[in-house]
């Protein structure tokens, strides 16, 4: 299958692709804000720069997409392009290794890592084990926070 764009419209789109403050991550940040918790957005000093970290709680946070990070329980996230499917698989290989890797470096720095994906955001706003983990309470995994602005 040929790509319906020419090769400049094509670079042209997946260059206008956001790498940061991201409408997920954007929706993430307000319920952190709203929960009075306070972290730093892409801290250079870490590896893999996380997204989120919370100094406080020694607790670095990876807001992935899931088509970009190959999020396997999402159907974003198993569905590939019909063009070019090698360059596709490799490339998100290649993100899904790098993640790996970063996470490695991060908990032998002594931080705790989660990665929260996109999916999950949309549909309940704050993962319960990561909830669980922020307010110290197991009771709160039982519980699924959706707030309004995440509907």
């Amino acid at each position: 299958m040929v790509d319906v764009f020419t090769k400049s419209k094509r670079r042209e789109i997946m260059q206008a692709v956001k790498r940061q403050h991201t409408a997920p991550e954007e929706k993430f940040a307000s319920f952190l804000r709203r929960l009075g918790f306070s972290f730093r957005r892409h801290p250079k000093h870490l590896p893999g720069t996380p997204d989120f970290y919370l100094p406080r709680k020694r607790l670095a946070i990876f807001v992935n997409g899931c088509f970009w990070h190959g999020h396997r329980r999402c159907p974003k996230g198993r569905n590939r392009p019909k063009t070019r499917k090698q360059y596709w698989e490799q490339k998100i290989a290649s993100n899904q290794r790098r993640d790996r890797r970063d996470a490695r470096r991060l908990r032998a720095m002594g931080l705790s890592v989660y990665t929260v994906w996109e999916c999950e955001i949309r549909q309940v706003g704050i993962p319960a084990r990561l909830l669980a983990r922020l307010t110290g309470s197991p009771a709160v995994l039982s519980t699924r926070v959706k707030p309004r602005e995440f509907r």
